[in-house]
């Protein structure tokens, strides 16, 4: 209640007593005791309580009291002051009646009696000038301001310098702030006033804010934003004052005559509207006095001090003072076509000056500058670009001279900015500029680099892609010099930036524009694997903060891996020659060191060279992924088992199954030579390590043998049929094309992607030869089998001495082939060969099922399968049953498996029937004379077996032979028949031995 009536009582007096507001209609009475209503908890205060309070608001108002004799008369009577001299009069007289007043007002107080407290700590002052210092500004800017009087303008001045020494020693941001900036406005050099009205106060304002430079220094803070753009715009003043540079005297602008632009607004603007244009040579005159003053000596001195001076300022007042020159630099060099380098060149004085401050200060002084070099040093004005870049030179030449402690960085921050301008700066001058300061630095102080070599190979790196020959020619000539001259000295203090220099030759040697630099670059990688050999000891005990690494495995991660990832970085970017000779390197450094590798080293190894085959890596065109296989693809496949050979006993358990894989994989691929590589290399592994092998490694090479053979067996040549066709329109419009059908098939060809072709000769052309690569990789398949059991040329050598024996009609002679136990047989089990075997049997039951097909050859002779004849697999059909009864006779007369004979003579004359009786189905008269030299083998063989077992096959073949002899045969053959039937008679004593000798 008593809230709300004071309130309402509030409201009442405004209402109706105020002279302010302007009301129409005041309250009455009855509104007033209305209002009240309710305000005593839900009840009605009495009538004639309300009234009361009404009527003495309505008879006494409230009101401020009035100091009646003090007050001033009000000079309003005339609407206007008619000129100036009486508005001076009229000024003076008001301030007089002020001055009057507010003694008044002082004699009528003075008689009050109140404690006075004398300060005794320093800190009662930050509270004292904390209230005090906003009218202390105002009266000394307006002392200043308005007050040529000089010792007026000497006492402001000093005020202010005090003031700003209060501020600076409590910390008082705000405070100093405004002060600073006050002195830099009365300075006349960042104000928006000519610099024809620079006057003595003008000066000593500069001296002054010059004087707090020097003596306030590690308190300034942000405020060296003000004095540093005060200093810059006064070394401008210098130059004009000496008439050193008028080209900054001119303008644009009658309106801009003699007007100093805001320093905010950028160096050009200050520097070309400093004075108006058309100044002659009598106001030329008027300027040069009026800032000659300036250019005295004491000012210069004192403006120098300051950066030499800067030595003393601590930890982070120097941190402050780089800050703001770094952005007055960047001010200055604002202007693109009159930029100055005034800051710049004090940024590098004062590095100079402060290069002995302890390391932890000295980096966060260089992030500031190292930043403002990126920056300027990617300045689109060469010049300026130019300055910097050698400036850089001269600081990093200056650091290196002083060396580098252990486990410091601080060569590696210093030299980043090189790094930056070559990366972000595309001048071609400037990056020469660039790799000639690199150069002479590594030329001049090598032995004290440590750290910085980083930089160094990193900005070689940027030179090593440029396509400018003189760049990359100075970049590489450098790097050679350091991999053989500078690591032979070196090389510990070098260690952290081994895998650098080494990535920094890969960079130059896929530079496609320089193929003779790109040649030497790997030879140069191939030198930096002697280091590693010669010195694994070094790269072992060297540690670093960055890296957790085992200490038998530092030579592999900082040695070894850096060289031969790059190599294969090489091999996949580059072209054939070049990617031909980085393979060549990667594997020479595997024979030549591998023999020092651990073998989880090898693990890592080979996932970097399996990425060669890496299908999803391989170029998209056709052209180049075909030549790919052909070339880079086939030289790694027959390396790899070269390697994987002469380290067979490490690479063996943990390698195996991957370069099978790899194999199975190479074989897959639609690329006749990388399918031929890949049995190829299938076959030298296995031959020139078989012997080692365990029991478990043959079950693996046999099973993938047996997987290549399934997945490599033409299933679609039995049962493709053109598409969207009739089998026969579809074999007359392949038969019988006239020359406009020729002409419309060319253009078809020409353009695969016409609908009305879909399932033509283009579609088929891919398909076809597929299925062609599928029947070469058995036909090699069949051969490496044979090569592998009875070691390569063997089986040709055997065939050709059974035909001369014939010839003879000596079959009886004892035929030995000096390779033949040079194979794996006697290495391999019979479950093995058995698995071989299986495969051969499936390829010859395939081929043999195609062969009798003549309707589907037909279609694919018409489709355009394979040439001009009707195509066949002779050859597979007739080599795979081959090698299938070398392996079963072998078995069939070997001692050491005289436990699987009866599974052998079972499997041998089952074979060996099905192929008798299928040679008496054949038609054909050349097919049959290919099977000539498979008759010879087989019949050769059995002739060759004990009479025992002789009784069971010439009792199964019989009849089949019965059925040839009816066919006309060639000599050898009849010869062989001959002897075959002669034995039968002789076994089966229906002929007395005496007669076989006829």
């Amino acid at each position: 209640m008593y809230v709300h009536g004071c309130y309402q009582l509030v409201c009442c007096n405004l209402v109706n007593q105020s002279n302010f507001i302007s009301v129409k209609n005041k309250m009455t009475k009855e509104q007033y005791i209305k209002m009240n209503r309710g305000i005593n908890d839900s009840k009605d205060l009495p009538v004639e309580y309300l009234s009361t309070i009404y009527e003495e608001i309505e008879g006494k108002k409230i009101a401020m009291k009035e100091t009646k004799e003090y007050a001033i008369a009000t000079k309003c009577s005339k609407p206007s002051v008619a000129n100036e001299k009486q508005r001076r009069l009229l000024y003076n007289l008001e301030m007089e009646q002020m001055a009057k007043t507010a003694k008044a007002l002082m004699e009528a107080v003075s008689h009050a009696k109140a404690p006075f407290t004398s300060a005794t700590h320093l800190d009662h002052v930050r509270p004292m000038f904390k209230l005090v210092w906003t009218p202390l500004l105002a009266a000394y800017s307006v002392g200043l301001q308005n007050c040529d009087d000089t010792e007026v303008a000497s006492l402001c001045l000093e005020g202010i310098r005090c003031a700003i020494r209060i501020a600076c020693i409590f910390g008082m941001q705000l405070e100093r702030d405004a002060y600073v900036q006050a002195l830099a406005r009365f300075s006349l050099l960042t104000a928006s006033s000519s610099i024809t009205e620079m006057k003595q106060k003008n000066i000593d304002t500069i001296k002054t804010l010059i004087t707090v430079a020097h003596t306030d220094g590690n308190y300034l803070g942000n405020s060296w934003h003000e004095i540093l753009k005060c200093i810059s715009q006064l070394e401008l003043a210098q130059l004009i004052g000496t008439g050193v540079k008028t080209r900054y005297l001119s303008g644009a602008g009658r309106e801009r005559e003699g007007i100093i632009k805001g320093y905010a607004s950028g160096g050009e603007e200050f520097m070309g509207n400093l004075v108006g244009s058309g100044a002659d040579k009598r106001h030329m005159a008027s300027i040069q006095e009026s800032v000659g003053e300036t250019s005295s000596q004491s000012v210069v001195v004192a403006v120098d001090r300051i950066f030499t001076g800067s030595t003393r300022l601590d930890g982070n007042a120097i941190v402050d003072f780089v800050r703001w020159l770094c952005a007055v630099s960047m001010d200055e060099l604002a202007s693109p076509h009159h930029p100055r380098m005034f800051s710049l060149q004090k940024i590098v004085e004062i590095s100079y000056y402060n290069m002995n401050r302890i390391r932890l200060q000295w980096s966060r002084i260089w992030q500031v500058i190292g930043d403002h070099f990126n920056k300027v040093g990617c300045n689109p004005n060469e010049d300026v670009a130019i300055f910097a870049v050698d400036s850089l030179r001269q600081l990093s030449m200056k650091f290196l001279e002083k060396g580098e402690l252990a486990n410091f960085r601080f060569q590696k921050d210093f030299l980043r900015p090189f790094e930056h301008i070559m990366k972000k700066n595309r001048s071609p001058t400037i990056r020469d500029m660039v790799i000639r300061c690199i150069a002479q630095m590594v030329n001049s102080q090598a032995g004290n680099i440590r750290s910085g070599w980083k930089n160094i190979f990193a900005v070689f790196h940027q030179a090593a892609s440029d396509h400018d020959g003189n760049i990359v020619e100075l970049a590489f000539q450098t790097t050679a010099h350091i991999v053989t001259n500078i690591f032979q000295q070196h090389f510990p203090a070098a260690i952290d930036s081994f895998q650098d220099a080494v990535k920094c030759l890969s960079e130059f040697a896929c530079n496609v524009a320089f193929p003779d630099t790109s040649m030497e670059a790997i030879r140069l990688i191939r030198y930096c694997a002697k280091y590693v050999s010669e010195r694994p000891q070094v790269l072992r005990e060297y540690t670093s903060d960055d890296m957790n690494v085992a200490p038998g495995d530092r030579v592999w991660v900082r040695g070894w891996f850096p060289i031969l990832f790059e190599l294969s970085c090489i091999i996949n970017r580059c072209k054939l020659d070049v990617r031909t000779r980085g393979l060549t390197v990667m594997f020479e450094i595997m024979k030549s060191y591998g023999h020092t590798f651990e073998k989880h080293w090898w693990q890592d190894l080979f996932r970097i060279v399996f990425r060669i085959f890496d299908n999803m890596k391989l170029p998209e065109q056709q052209t180049e992924k075909s030549e790919w296989m052909t070339t880079t693809c086939n030289h790694a496949l027959y390396a790899i088992c070269d390697v994987f050979t002469q380290f067979y006993e490490a690479l063996n358990e943990i390698l195996l199954p991957d370069i099978l894989a790899q194999l199975h994989w190479c074989v897959k691929q639609e690329n006749e030579q990388l399918a031929r590589s890949g049995t190829n290399c299938l076959e030298n592994l296995v031959i020139l390590n078989g012997q080692k092998f365990s029991p478990e490694v043959w079950g693996q090479t046999c099973n993938c043998m047996l997987e290549i053979f399934k997945t490599t067996i033409p299933h679609v040549l039995l049962t493709w049929r053109p598409a969207g066709m009739e089998e026969d329109s579809a074999e007359k419009h392949l038969v019988r094309v006239n020359s406009v059908q020729q002409t419309k098939l060319k253009s078809q060809l020409s353009n695969p992607t016409d609908e009305s072709w879909k399932g033509g000769p283009y579609t088929n052309q891919k398909l076809f030869a597929g299925l062609l690569i599928k029947c070469v990789v058995q036909l090699e398949l069949i051969q490496t089998i044979d090569n592998i059991v009875f070691y390569p040329a063997t089986s040709k050598k055997e065939d050709a001495e059974h035909m001369a024996a014939a010839q003879r009609d000596a079959l009886d002679a004892d035929i030995h082939i000096d390779t033949e136990d040079q194979g794996m047989y006697k290495h391999m089990s019979s479950h093995h060969l058995f698995k071989l075997l299986d495969c051969l049997q499936e390829s010859h039951s395939f081929s043999k099922a195609f062969n009798s097909n003549y309707e589907q050859r037909t279609v694919l002779w018409r489709a355009g399968f394979k040439g001009k004849s009707k195509p066949n697999l002779l050859k597979q059909e007739t080599s795979s049953l081959a090698c299938c009864l070398r392996i079963l006779f072998r078995m069939y007369v070997d001692e050491n498996r005289r436990d699987s004979w009866d599974a052998i003579q079972q499997r041998l004359l089952s074979v060996c029937s099905e192929a008798l009786a299928y040679f008496i189905t054949v038609n054909s008269e050349s097919h049959r004379e290919a099977w000539t030299n498979l008759l010879l083998l087989l019949l050769t063989k059995t002739l060759k077996i004990s009479d025992e077992k002789f009784k069971a096959h010439a009792s199964t073949y019989y009849p089949y032979l019965c059925e040839i002899m009816q066919f006309d045969l060639i000599p050898e053959l009849r010869a062989v028949l001959r002897k075959f039937f002669l034995r039968i008679g002789v076994v089966f004593k229906i002929l007395h031995s005496s007669i076989n000798s006829i």
